[in-house]
């Protein structure tokens, strides 16, 4: 049995820069705390809590009452609303801001778009996880003046109860994360259902992203078996482990080396390890030890 670890998969740009900050303070200060998970991710936030940092959610900030005297706060690759940071600043933290650039040049067009459809009564969709913290950031930016939609069904829904009007203009973004054949069937189906209106279509899939889809569908295609490893929150990682599964059925979604099973393989076996872009490195070449030694 041979292993080889992909080797696209691993941290993109955004969480590779928020780690990399995190793990600066967390050198020169000790401690630090992060605004919700730096990464989807069990294995890399224990060994990042073990080194001192704290996470904390947008609830904790709302319960606080006593100031914090500057302590350091981590904004993650996801991004915040602007009330977050208000709230964070009255509190005294001294904000650090990881939000991906991709994700803050989104946040930037979604204003844009709210001033333009403001005048006209326009809406906009975002295709997205609803409840995801991309998406809540991205919501919390006109103050929830978005319409999310997670799949055709739900658009399909919206439209049936009049929620979305497509006599009204349109525009539509999506979540940095999403799969580019899931955006592109979105636009389609609201594309044939514009009544006399105008629709906008923005290209906001990360293209890191974008690029990962074709090269993980063939990184399965060319093995036997392959270990998709991924937190069990990691929305990017369930999108991209059913790709891996549309391409090759002996797929297995594990967290860590802890859940391989010695039945999933053959003797003669090429297995292909990979994972989302909050799996670090240092975990995909753990599991593909592990699945030698299970030899």
């Amino acid at each position: 049995m041979q292993v080889e670890i992909d080797p696209h998969s691993g941290f993109c740009g955004g969480v590779i820069r928020a780690i990399g900050t995190a793990e600066k303070l967390l050198d020169q200060k000790g401690r630090l705390y992060s605004l919700g998970a730096i990464v989807h991710n069990e294995e890399e936030l224990a060994r990042l809590q073990g080194r001192g940092l704290v996470t904390i959610d947008t609830e904790d900030l709302r319960e606080m009452r006593d100031p914090v005297d500057g302590a350091p706060l981590l904004i993650r690759a996801h991004g915040e609303p602007p009330q977050v940071y208000k709230r964070a600043e009255e509190l005294g933290f001294k904000i650090v801001d990881c939000t991906c650039p991709v994700v803050l040049g989104l946040q930037k067009k979604i204003r844009e778009a709210r001033q333009r459809l403001a005048p006209v009564e326009g809406q906009i969709v975002l295709f997205g996880k609803i409840g995801h913290p991309e998406v809540l950031g991205l919501v919390g930016q006109v103050d929830g003046g978005v319409t999310v939609v997670e799949n055709l069904e739900q658009l399909r829904d919206r439209i049936a109860d009049r929620t979305l009007r497509t006599y009204r203009d349109i525009e539509l973004f999506s979540q940095t994360t999403m799969s580019p054949e899931g955006y592109m069937r979105i636009q389609q189906y609201l594309a044939g259902m514009m009544a006399g209106a105008s629709l906008k279509v923005h290209a906001t899939i990360c293209q890191q992203v974008a690029s990962r889809h074709r090269e993980l569908s063939e990184f399965a295609h060319k093995h036997d078996a392959i270990v998709f490893v991924a937190g069990k929150d990691s929305s990017n990682g369930k999108v991209l482990c059913e790709l891996c599964r549309g391409a090759n059925i002996r797929t297995w979604h594990i967290g860590s080396a802890a859940a391989l099973r010695r039945e999933w393989f053959r003797p003669d076996d090429l297995v292909g390890v990979c994972g989302a872009t909050s799996t670090p490195k240092w975990l995909l070449e753990e599991v593909a030890a592990a699945i030698k030694n299970l030899q």
